[in-house]
């Protein structure tokens, strides 16, 4: 019938076209189809992962494809960076089960970037509604949208979601025309020690960049070293397989920025970005020795000089990290939205992220004097 809508929920992204899926994107690398399905493709979330993908779409009365949310079933809070570990314990102590719960994201990217991929914002209702049903028919505790892009937040207001505020560290792209310009902006103290720190990483190592075809095998082997290593230090082990990085380099190798640092002729660090239509994303550092300032020069310095080669706006390097202020880059706003069907746990969650943002404004006000930059 005339304006009937028609919402599904599918197996995975692999399985839609791929041409529709990114029609509906704005862009933003990591809720491309080529990402989304080379995680499903590589074993990086599916069986076994506690990512079950389950891609949420609406269809108008014509059939066509209108809108769609990257979708979760989650069996734990691994790889979000939002953390609601208190959320569970509490509601399990209450008697419930907080797991399956349904998860809005890039898997293991804590990347501000659209989750509702809508060819017109009045799409967004029933998509959301879509996503409240599949709550309601499956039993899960709630439903969370992380990492959503500031643009679409009163989208999910209007649907009665709840929105919690973080933040992360970006630099900006000031119109600087070389990386002396946007050393030039600094505090003269600050100034001398990123050259420092940049000296002394340059004359321990040669850097290369490589994009695109220039990334063969070998270095993606090199890379999984390293990121192995990172991996295995920060969350057990690591989130992504092998196959991902092989699958990403055949899929999306324009979009990527592969920064290795050798001693030698031998790979002993590297630092893997995305390349967005005016952002350059920080995602996976690794190193196989201790090598003094080369992790603030491969994913800092190295980023903010290709960023302004390239005429992007800024860098995003990722979550936390307040090291990051000395070095450029600036405290932002990040957020996410939370659907609670739980009354009571509904309450007690709004409560707690009224006084979590404003301890954030707080934090956020008394980071931003400690930039490095010239005052007055």
């Amino acid at each position: 019938m005339p304006g009937e809508i028609i919402a599904e929920i599918g197996k995975g992204v692999a399985a839609v076209d791929r041409d529709i899926w990114d029609g509906l994107n704005n862009g933003n690398p990591f809720t491309s189809h080529d990402f989304l399905s080379a995680l499903e493709q590589s074993g990086s979330v599916g069986e076994g992962t506690g990512w079950q993908a389950v891609p949420i779409s609406v269809r108008d009365d014509t059939g066509a494809l209108s809108g769609a949310m990257p979708a979760y079933l989650k069996m734990h809070s691994q790889g979000e960076y939002i953390f609601d570990h208190h959320w569970a314990d509490a509601y399990e102590r209450a008697g419930g089960c907080y797991y399956p719960k349904l998860q809005i994201a890039s898997p293991f990217s804590p990347v501000p970037g659209p989750r509702l991929l809508l060819r017109d914002p009045s799409q967004a209702a029933p998509l959301l509604a879509a996503a409240e049903e599949v709550v309601a028919q499956n039993g899960l505790s709630s439903a969370h949208a992380t990492f959503v892009e500031e643009g679409q937040l009163d989208l999910f207001r209007a649907a009665g979601w709840l929105i919690r505020t973080g933040s992360q560290f970006h630099w900006q792209n000031r119109g600087y025309g070389c990386f002396d310009d946007f050393l030039s902006a600094l505090a003269s103290r600050k100034r001398k020690a990123v050259r420092k720190e940049r000296r002394g990483a340059q004359d321990a190592v040669r850097i290369e960049r490589l994009s695109g075809d220039q990334i063969r095998r070998e270095h993606w082997d090199a890379f999984w070293l390293f990121y192995q290593d990172t991996g295995m230090r920060k969350w057990g082990q690591p989130y992504l397989t092998r196959a991902f990085f092989d699958l990403i380099g055949q899929m999306m190798a324009d979009k990527l920025l592969l920064i290795l640092a050798y001693r030698d002729d031998r790979p002993v660090a590297g630092a893997l970005n995305m390349i967005g239509p005016d952002c350059l994303y920080g995602r996976y550092w690794g190193c196989s020795e201790d090598i003094e300032f080369l992790h603030f020069e491969l994913c800092y310095y190295q980023a903010i000089e290709f960023a302004i080669e390239q005429g992007l706006s800024r860098v995003e390097a990722g979550a936390q990290g307040e090291h990051k202020l000395a070095r450029g880059y600036e405290p932002v706003p990040t957020y996410s939205a939370h659907y609670i069907p739980n009354e009571g746990f509904r309450s007690a969650i709004a409560d707690f992220l009224r006084r979590e943002e404003q301890a954030m404004v707080r934090e956020m006000a008394f980071l931003g004097e400690m930039m490095p930059f010239k005052r007055g």
